[in-house]
């Protein structure tokens, strides 16, 4: 990695409307260099985004407490403040989604941390949020999940993290540690694997989820050993806290692909032209194929949060203090 620092020094000066994608050290795997343009900056712990049927953006700042809106130019206009929101280390206002028939419900749905759990709430904008689910266990400081995305069947995904208790990741009662599958309700979607709102379990910390010809991934942050990129079928255990990566024990189901957690601690993630793209807070953004194959890109911006696919074509990448946009190739 030595070479990454050493490009990611050089191009340091350059402006932001310019940052420079930086090859990762395996020539192989390296993509290539590509530009990256700043859309807005001094943000208070962006956390997710998702867009309006306009193509206008929504966003959260997790510290802030704050949705709100950024327009094609970068212009950002708080919308809102969430009441009750706790922030700590992690926690604070995390995941949102927009509903897939807004134009017709303007609906808005959020993830987020209160005094006593992590729940999720739907809401028109500028108005008090309704919880739709409750009771998803919080860590004093880490471990809260906390990404929702709809899926193409219509149904709201959300992953979590296990509070701080691994036993809760395989606890089929709880609501930590796993994927859940719920309607605009909250209700448990129909032909979940266990008639509950739980879709996959065993899992530690849930950042990002996405799907590729309707099959669903997500990434997973390792305790002190790997961090995992994991296809998702309903019902299977993903081994935490047994497993933290590959293992051979019997019904445990393996990551598609596992990095050390020095390098990766995995956030967001996006299907944007054929690729993954994975949110690093260890610095960058892995562009990978679908066995987890490729490398880093953007490793001078530091910790990024989330990717997602904008609708007009471009790649957005969140850090913790600003929004860019690519092409991603």
């Amino acid at each position: 990695m030595s070479s990454c620092r050493t490009l990611a020094a050089t191009f340091a000066a350059m402006t932001a409307a310019a940052v420079v994608a930086v090859p990762a050290a395996t020539a192989a795997e390296a993509p290539s260099v590509q530009a990256i343009r700043q859309l807005a900056s001094g943000l208070n712990q962006a956390w997710s985004i998702d867009f309006l049927p306009d193509g206008t953006g929504l966003f959260t700042q997790k510290d802030a407490k704050t949705i709100s809106k950024i327009d094609k130019a970068g212009k950002v206009t708080t919308v809102q403040t969430i009441p009750g929101v706790s922030v700590t280390a992690e926690a604070g206002l995390l995941g949102i989604a927009v509903s897939p028939q807004y134009a017709t419900d303007q609906t808005v749905f959020i993830y987020y941390t209160t005094s006593s759990d992590n729940r999720i709430a739907k809401l028109k904008l500028g108005q008090t949020p309704t919880p739709i689910v409750t009771g998803i266990p919080r860590g004093s400081q880490y471990h809260h999940g906390g990404r929702i995305r709809f899926g193409p069947d219509g149904y709201l995904y959300a992953g979590t993290g296990d509070g701080q208790n691994g036993a809760n990741a395989q606890n089929k009662n709880s609501l930590g540690g796993k994927v859940l599958r719920v309607t605009t309700d909250g209700a448990p979607a129909p032909g979940n694997p266990f008639n509950s709102r739980v879709y996959s379990y065993g899992h530690r910390n849930v950042q990002g989820l996405t799907w590729v010809n309707g099959q669903l991934y997500n990434s997973d942050i390792g305790a002190n050993k790997l961090d995992e990129l994991n296809k998702i079928e309903p019902g299977k255990n993903y081994g935490w806290p047994t497993c933290e990566g590959p293992c051979n024990t019997a019904g445990m189901t393996n990551p598609v692909k596992a990095w050390p957690t020095s390098s990766a601690t995995p956030s967001g993630l996006a299907a944007y032209k054929g690729s993954l793209y994975l949110a690093s807070l260890k610095g960058g953004t892995y562009k990978l194929d679908l066995n987890g194959n490729g490398g880093k890109l953007w490793t001078n911006l530091g910790r990024t949060r989330d990717e997602v696919a904008g609708p007009d074509g471009q790649l957005y990448t969140i850090t913790p203090s600003a929004i860019y946009v690519s092409d991603g190739s």
